[in-house]
């Protein structure tokens, strides 16, 4: 992307948002600073890089520095303001959901400008937002976000369906892009409020399988 440009702006600030979810959720684990950049570091790159290697192209901070500093001011910001940031729980969810819809459609915007279809471009823009959680979590030992019942990944999809029929309406791409990130991150919020999920997928029994049972026979 243009350096300047809309989407290499929307591009450096998700950066530093996964940075900062991820440097804060470490600094509550209680990691030192350099394990908290890691965290940091994988969160906010994990799923760029994913979706570049995907579409066969390098991965997007390896050629512009100005990415990683990025991540090391959201590693400053934690530092700097860690008792406000570690002891208010929803700080870790308002970075998490405004680093996922920004990130969401740089992946769909990406995908588009090499010339993929829409439906390909969601699922790279999914993997994008995604991934990056996925990692992060994976790494602190936690079973990741999207796994679980919240809404992540559902609204990653939701949010790109948004920017498809959005630029049906109105071809200009900052209004499909600024559409798709708003749904992304109000949908996160109410999600996290409201306790919306999907059902867990889950097996309840109690006795012994037939193998158990023919083995003791």
């Amino acid at each position: 992307m243009t350096f300047g440009s809309f989407e290499y702006i929307m591009e450096l600030v998700a950066t530093a948002f996964y940075a900062i979810s991820g440097v804060r959720l470490a600094a509550a684990k209680k990691f030192d600073w350099f394990g908290a950049y890691v965290i940091g570091f994988i969160t906010a790159f994990g799923g760029g890089t994913v979706r570049d290697v995907l579409l066969g192209v390098d991965a997007f901070w390896m050629d512009d520095v100005n990415y990683v500093i990025a991540t090391v001011i959201g590693l400053a910001i934690v530092i700097i303001f860690r008792k406000w940031l570690v002891r208010i729980e929803g700080t870790f969810y308002i970075f998490d959901a405004f680093g996922l819809g920004l990130f969401v459609d740089v992946g769909i915007y990406k995908t588009l400008m090499m010339g993929h279809p829409m439906w390909m471009a969601i699922m790279m823009g999914t993997v994008t937002g995604a991934m990056g959680g996925v990692l992060r979590d994976i790494f602190i030992n936690e079973v990741p976000l999207v796994f679980r019942k919240e809404v992540y990944a559902t609204a990653c999809i939701m949010g790109g369906i948004v920017y498809w029929a959005v630029g049906l309406i109105d071809p200009h791409p900052i209004v499909p892009q600024m559409c798709c990130a708003v749904f992304v991150v109000v949908l996160r919020f109410l999600a996290v409020k409201y306790n919306w999920s999907f059902p867990a997928l889950h097996y309840s029994y109690s006795g012994e399988d037939d193998e158990t049972k023919k083995d003791k026979s």
